[in-house]
C-alpha cells in the first residue's frame, strides 16, 4: 500500500501508513580468557536506517522499514541481544527483518599459545602472539587483529573489532556514532586487547566492566586480571509522533518524544509489538 494511504484505527480515526527507522546493535562478544595475553572481544553487529547515518564495517544507511500499518494487529518481533561470557560470542538482536549478529569472542592465551578469535558481527581479537583474528560480517562491523609478533619482549593479545574501525594494538576499535534518540551516541566499540611483559604476572589488559546497551565487545584481562564480558545490545526504533505502540510483556523498553517523532528504546528481553 502507498504511503499516505488512509487506514481506519481501531477508533474510526484515520491514520496513514508509516516509515520506521531503526538501530538495531547484537550483544558484544566477551574477551578470551587464560593466565598469559588474550584477545578482546569483537563488538556486536550494527545496522542502521537513520538520517543518513552509516551502519556497521563500513555499511552505508539502509532503508527503513517502510509502509507499516497502524493496524493494531500485525505484529513485529524485537529481540535484544545479551553480551557473550567470556570466551562466548555475543547474542544476536532482531527488529522484524533486519537481524544483528552477535561480536565473535576472544581469543584464549596460555602458557605463551592463543587461539582464533571468533568471527562475528564484528570479530574478536586473536589471542597471544599465535592467535588469528576473528571475522566481522560486511556492514555489521569489523575484523578483530591478530596476536602481535612484532614485540619480542611482550606477549601481545589482539583487540576485538568494532563496528566503526578494525581491532588495533591500543584501546578500544571505535565504534559508529547515531543521534537515532535525539542525542549522539557511540555504539559498537571493540573489546581492549591484553598484554604482558616476558616472565612477569603483570597485566596491562584494561579487564573494566563494560556498559550495557552498547553492544561493545569485552575487554580482556590476562596475567592476573579478569577478562569481562561483551555488552548487551539495543533496538531503537523512530516513528511518527502519532502512532501509538502496544509492546509485549517479554520486553523491557522506554518511549520518548523527539521533535515530532517518538523513540522506542528495547534494552532487554523478546516478544513482539504491534503499532495503532
Amino acid at each position: 500500500m502507498p504511503i499516505g494511504q488512509a487506514k481506519f484505527g481501531l477508533l474510526g480515526g484515520v491514520k496513514p501508513d508509516f516509515d520506521i527507522e531503526y538501530l538495531v546493535i547484537a550483544g558484544g562478544g566477551g574477551a578470551g580468557t587464560g593466565n598469559d595475553a588474550p584477545g578482546g572481544g569483537g563488538a556486536g553487529g550494527l545496522r542502521n536506517s537513520y538520517a543518513s547515518e552509516s551502519s556497521g564495517g563500513g555499511g552505508s544507511t539502509e532503508t527503513p522499514l517502510q509502509n507499516i500499518s497502524p493496524d493494531g494487529t500485525t505484529t513485529y518481533t524485537v529481540t535484544v541481544g545479551a553480551g557473550g561470557s567470556t570466551n562466548s560470542v555475543g547474542n544476536n538482536s532482531v527488529f522484524s527483518t533486519i537481524t544483528s549478529l552477535g561480536g565473535g569472542d576472544g581469543g584464549t592465551s596460555t602458557n605463551q599459545s592463543g587461539s582464533a578469535g571468533a568471527t562475528g558481527g564484528s570479530g574478536g581479537g586473536g589471542g597471544h602472539a599465535s592467535g588469528a583474528a576473528g571475522s566481522g560480517t560486511t556492514n555489521q562491523g569489523f575484523a578483530g587483529v591478530a596476536g602481535n609478533t612484532s614485540d619480542a619482549g611482550n606477549h601481545q593479545g589482539g583487540g576485538g573489532g568494532g563496528a566503526g574501525a578494525i581491532g588495533g594494538y591500543g584501546g578500544n576499535a571505535s565504534g559508529v556514532t547515531s543521534s537515532i534518540t535525539g542525542t549522539a551516541i557511540e555504539y559498537g566499540k571493540g573489546g581492549e586487547r591484553a598484554t604482558k611483559a616476558a616472565n612477569s604476572s603483570g597485566n596491562s589488559g584494561a579487564g573494566a566492566v563494560v556498559s550495557a546497551n552498547l553492544g561493545n565487545g569485552g575487554n580482556a584481562g590476562g596475567g592476573g586480571n579478569t577478562s569481562t564480558a561483551g555488552g548487551s545490545g539495543v533496538v531503537i526504533i523512530r516513528y511518527p509522533s502519532t502512532i501509538n505502540i502496544n509492546v509485549g510483556a517479554g520486553l523491557t523498553s522506554s518511549t520518548a518524544t523527539d521533535g515530532s517523532d517518538k523513540v522506542t528504546t528495547f534494552t532487554a528481553g523478546t516478544d513482539t509489538i504491534t503499532f495503532s
